[in-house]
């Protein structure tokens, strides 16, 4: 996993929710051309979140098309019977949801023993403090800036705490530390300040179809927060 980055690189993770979902395997060639670090895929299983979006076929589908990491968040409950598909249909990365099973713990270990990256992710609601006891077996911490369930809400201002809370949780372990929900170029030297590294954005990438001007500007904001 050579692009797999570090948590010192800003990354930029557009989310293919807002893609044309008639031409996705175009969509994602498009955001890999355009300079997108990683492509994030957000399943929804309506029942979790109230939306329902894509399988482990698409997955497998996009895999082709693109040679960046697939970051594969899970907003689905019970996510475990799908962890071994998904790993298989291509994923790089597989985040499920700390609120979506009692078993976080055994969750995270099955993703690493299927030779994936783990992931966990917390809705605005959740305290950092349910990640304490498992944050030695993630590679990667992703903080819903949104509810969940639905693309172009507004940002929550109230996470960017979180985030703080979290980065200083990381210490100097390498886990990535990701936000999701409402990041733009309004938004992103808010969460890139508070210590953020990887940036999940869809309408701010595909707005406009303007795929590598968005991607630069957001990148370029990171960057600019960070000093």
């Amino acid at each position: 996993m050579s692009n797999y980055m570090t948590p010192e690189d800003i990354i930029i993770a557009p989310s293919i929710l807002s893609a044309d979902f008639a031409k996705l395997g175009e969509e994602v060639r498009a955001i890999d051309e355009a300079g997108c670090d990683w492509v994030h895929v957000d399943v929804m299983d309506g029942h979790f979140v109230p939306n329902l979006t894509f399988g482990p076929c698409v997955v497998e589908a996009i895999r082709p098309h693109t040679q960046k990491i697939l970051d594969v968040h899970l907003m689905i409950a019970p996510a475990d019977p799908y962890l071994e598909a998904f790993a298989k249909a291509g994923s790089d990365i597989i985040t499920v949801h700390a609120e979506a099973g009692a078993h976080l713990d055994r969750s995270l270990q099955f993703i690493r023993s299927l030779g994936k990256k783990a992931g966990v992710s917390l809705n605005p609601s959740t305290p950092e403090s349910v990640i304490e006891y498992v944050i030695d077996k993630v590679d990667l911490i992703l903080v819903m800036t949104v509810n969940p369930g639905f693309g172009g809400q507004s940002f929550i201002e109230s996470q960017c705490q979180k985030i703080r809370n979290i980065k200083k949780m990381i210490g100097d372990r390498p886990i990535h530390l990701e936000v999701d929900g409402g990041v733009n170029p309004d938004t992103v030297h808010m969460v890139a300040e508070a210590g953020a590294n990887a940036l999940v954005a869809g309408s701010g990438v595909f707005k406009g179809g303007q795929y590598a001007e968005n991607i630069k500007t957001i990148r370029q904001g990171a960057l600019a927060a960070r000093g």
